[in-house]
């Protein structure tokens, strides 16, 4: 089980845990390069430090050649190229460091890239493997936030931890030992005790600029939900006239963005003013100390120059790490939410032993099956069902009585309570889902379509599809010659959801899709019931075409749709209370009578008008 992690609060056990969780696709155990790589980059860096650090000492001994009177046994020209050779020596240094430090990105952008392509896929797997039930409760908008921000957080993670906190702790540690060393205790102890209250400032505040950032991001991911909905329903905000409201609603999550960002620049100010203050002062603390100290002839002026020099080298990081901190911390925070999502189980899953469906005629049974999506609200009450290969059976009945959810159990977007539900006497519960998935296709009541082409989206069907059979299926379903009328003919795209295209149109899309993959089981999802009557009928041609020889479940509100199905089921309240074929349905004089009559009466009277 991943770890989880708060989407308010990260505490520090938990932070640990996040970074745990990124270890293992930095350091592959499968992966020898990539460790190779991780080790050197990690020499690179280090070596790149400690030549870094080396540079002032230089830079002080040259000063010291230069003065009057630094050696009065040498001859000027000695003393030249002594000091020549000390600046020379400091510039080799400034170059050999940020060469190892620029060997070491290189080297390790192979593994950090590695990383960040590893987490964003197997999140987006994740994503795909989660149930449906999961993914009807959560905004999709909020849920590519919280991806794009956890990977944007592993990279920050990489650069920043690994490249700038790692090196400066080194540094400063580093920088500890030769002030020692060279000027002794006192001086090592202002050193020291300036970066421990910078630090401590620096995190105090900054602990706090986090909570006002994640209200910031919390305003944000509620304001870009706001507009992907707003742009997703175009057409209804523009039947409605609603476009000044939907601005209104995006302004009013906007307002409260802007009163957080408004938070983190106050609090950014000071936090940059109290960090000013403190590095400034052990900064004139070690000045002063060292100017005495030159003043008594203790030190030389070489001495007070490497003292700032190494002063200023450790303040220019420092003055970064506030800024490195809170956004180390918000990474963390954003890889919380990530891995939070990457730790939801999943709902159906195969079983250890599970193995390939195998269709041999398409039998489906329904033995005494319940289901409920809530365990107080149970949609089917112990329906048994038996759908013979080859045969088309059609479910009816009132809304809400269960007739999707039939589909829905079928496809295995559920499991069932109680029950059991199989296919040629398999169990659904005990075959691969994609084996099951494979073996059934679907046309549902509104054909959603990528925004790519014609092609692309009938295409879909079937992986690998050449031109020629992508051809066919359109031609089946009777929208070959409307895509060759067009401009671009398969290479015109259809817009977001397919918006380019009527109603009919999409459909028959669908179905050229759903014919390219030739299921051995097929469900129509109230495929015709959002079209008028007359694209209705010009599609049940292509309908009966696809259900040909297959084992069809016809999920209909129209029943003049269904008049020639094998047997015709009537769902109600979950329970079926009729079946047969629509002449013995009809003799019946029963609840499917009724439904007749009611909608040839809505027939009659939109004839007359």
């Amino acid at each position: 089980m991943r770890p989880t992690t708060s989407s308010v609060n990260l505490k520090r056990g938990q932070a640990m845990n996040v970074i745990k969780s990124v270890l293992p696709y930095l350091w592959p155990k499968s992966r020898k390069d990539i460790q190779l790589r991780v080790v050197f980059a990690m020499v690179a860096l280090i070596l790149g430090e400690i030549l870094g650090v080396l540079a002032p000492y230089f830079y002080g001994v040259s000063v010291d050649a230069l003065a009057p009177g630094a050696d009065e046994n040498q001859t000027l020209f000695m003393l030249t190229a002594g000091a020549i050779g000390m600046v020379v020596a400091y510039g080799v240094m400034r170059i050999l460091s940020v060469g190892f430090s620029q060997l070491r990105d290189v080297i390790f952008a192979l593994v950090g890239q590695r990383a960040l392509r590893q987490l964003a896929l197997e999140t987006f797997r994740h994503m795909h493997r989660l149930s449906l039930r999961y993914h009807i409760t959560r905004k999709t908008g909020g849920l590519s936030r919280v991806m794009e921000r956890g990977v944007k957080g592993v990279e920050f993670l990489l650069r920043f931890m690994l490249f700038s906190i790692g090196p400066l702790i080194l540094k400063l540690l580093i920088v500890a030992g030769i002030f020692y060393i060279e000027f002794g205790f006192i001086y090592m102890a202002i050193v020291l005790g300036t970066i421990v209250l910078y630090i401590w400032f620096t995190f105090s505040v900054t602990e706090w600029r986090v909570k006002v950032r994640k209200e910031m991001n919390d305003r944000d991911t509620d304001a870009n939900q706001k507009a992907i909905d707003s742009l997703l329903n175009f057409e209804t905000v523009k039947y409605f006239g609603a476009e000044e409201r939907e601005a209104l609603r995006y302004d009013e999550s906007m307002r409260g963005y802007e009163a957080a960002a408004l938070k983190t620049s106050y609090s950014l100010a000071f936090l940059n003013f109290g960090q000013t203050i403190l590095i400034t002062s052990g900064l004139i603390a070690v000045m002063i100390l060292a100017a005495m100290g030159v003043q008594r002839g203790e030190f030389s002026v070489g001495d007070f120059v490497m003292a700032n020099a190494y002063m200023i080298q450790i303040t220019m990081p420092l003055g970064f790490l506030g800024t490195v901190y809170r956004e180390i911390r918000q990474a963390l925070v954003d890889m919380g939410e990530m891995f939070e999502l990457l730790g939801q189980p999943q709902e159906v899953i195969d079983s250890p032993d599970a193995e390939n469906l195998s269709v041999k005629g398409g039998l489906i049974e329904f033995d005494d099956v319940s289901f409920g999506y809530d365990p107080e609200r149970i949609i089917l009450k112990k329906l048994s069902l038996r759908i013979n290969k080859g045969k088309t059976v059609a479910i009816v009945g009132p809304s809400g009585s269960g007739k999707s959810t039939i589909g829905r159990l079928l496809f295995r977007f559920y499991d069932v309570n109680k029950g059991s539900l199989k296919i040629d006497g398999q169990d659904v519960r005990d075959v691969t889902q994609a084996s099951l998935h494979a073996s059934i296709g679907i046309v549902p009541q509104d054909t959603v379509l990528f925004n790519d082409t014609i092609g692309y989206n009938i295409a879909y069907g079937r992986s690998g599809a050449s031109r020629k059979e992508i051809i066919n299926a359109a031609k089946s379903a009777k929208i070959h010659d409307f895509i060759i009328s067009l401009k671009d003919g398969y290479d015109t795209t259809v817009g977001e959801r397919g918006l380019k295209l009527s109603g009919g149109e999409k459909q028959r899309v669908g179905i050229a899709r759903t014919l390219l993959k030739n299921p051995p089981i097929l469900i129509l999802d109230e495929a015709t019931s959002a079209l008028d009557t007359e694209t209705e009928r010009s599609i049940q041609e292509s309908l009966r075409i696809l259900g040909s020889g297959r084992t069809t479940i016809t999920i209909a509100h129209r029943l003049s749709t269904v008049v020639d199905a094998d047997k015709i089921v009537v769902l109600e309240h979950g329970i079926i209370i009729e079946q047969g074929t629509h002449d013995e349905l009809l003799s019946l004089n029963g609840r499917y009578t009724k439904m007749w009559q009611s909608q040839e009466s809505e027939t009659e009277m939109e004839s007359q008008y």
